[in-house]
């Protein structure tokens, strides 16, 4: 399994595609971008002329796209991944989308012949050029362990979710509590900063309290108290606030699949709406939360 075939080149995609050829494959690179495929090729990734073109030599074909059309796009068209992969392939499938979405293409991918998880991941861009993201793979034993020696060149923790779209399911539930905790998060130095309380003073007090979460320490959207915070890098992404949203998004899909209440992620996503639809879709969503918060204008 050393020929992988790479679709999808944007801000997580290129640098995952980097850690690929760091470890030593041999990677096909494809994107509807030319100038993504022309600035891998230049760092040693052979670049395809199309999607058939990506997927006929290729043990391992994995896609980073942005929504599930994209996915059943690029896969189930006759001049698309499935028609022309070769039988066994492994195909990971690295987007997040709906779990229905995700479910169908498991079940056109054991049609072809073709071996797939799905494999989202959280991390955002600096953990795919560190290769310190987390995966989470939803489809068979089998399949998974197939699939664990690569995604360990990309990641730090690579966890079998279960089933065909379980990966998707955990990514949507994390998002969903991370999309939320963040609000707590700001709203709470928000209110400390009205009381009276310098910001770091209440990050060195709660980030060793109960109110210590990945948000607060890990990536602190209040400027000047976690260096590596986007909030620190003018809320340059990261993770755009567009993309949190079609989470929460597809949290709300999933819950109403399902007959789950989930208010306080329906209540996240239409602030974060407010701000998408006024032109801050492209900051790092913790920008969203604070200018939610009051924090910024």
């Amino acid at each position: 399994m050393n020929h992988i075939s790479f679709i999808g080149l944007g801000h997580m995609g290129n640098p995952m595609a980097q850690n690929l050829l760091k470890a030593g494959f041999q990677v096909t690179v494809y994107d509807v971008m030319s100038s993504a495929i022309q600035s891998l090729a230049e760092k040693g990734a052979i670049p395809a002329k199309s999607l058939a073109d990506a997927a006929k030599n290729a043990d391992v074909i994995i896609t980073m796209l942005q929504t599930g059309q994209q996915v059943s796009g690029v896969c189930l068209p006759d001049n698309g991944l499935f028609a022309h992969a070769k039988k066994n392939v492994l195909y990971i499938d690295s987007s997040s989308i709906e779990i229905d979405t995700t479910r169908s293409l498991h079940k056109k991918a054991e049609e072809h012949g073709i071996a797939m998880v799905d494999a989202p991941v959280s991390g955002g861009t600096a953990g795919a050029e560190a290769a310190s993201l987390t995966f989470m793979i939803g489809g068979s034993e089998a399949n998974f362990l197939r699939a664990k020696p690569i995604l360990e060149k990309l990641g730090k923790k690579i966890v079998h979710a279960g089933s065909a779209g379980n990966g998707q399911a955990a990514k949507i539930c994390n998002n969903l509590i991370l999309g939320i905790s963040m609000l707590a998060v700001s709203e709470g130095f928000s209110l400390g900063q009205k009381l009276g309380l310098d910001p770091k003073k209440f990050f060195e007090i709660s980030s060793n309290a109960s109110g210590q979460c990945w948000s607060m320490t890990s990536y602190c959207p209040v400027p000047g108290i976690v260096e590596k915070a986007p909030s620190n890098n003018n809320y340059q992404p990261g993770f755009m606030a567009k993309m949190m949203l079609k989470d929460l998004r597809l949290g709300q899909h999933a819950a109403e699949g399902v007959n789950a209440n989930i208010p306080m992620g329906a209540e996240a996503a239409e602030l974060y709406a407010l701000y998408v639809n006024r032109g801050f879709g492209e900051m790092d969503f913790s920008g969203i939360i604070n200018m939610i918060s009051g924090n910024q204008d």
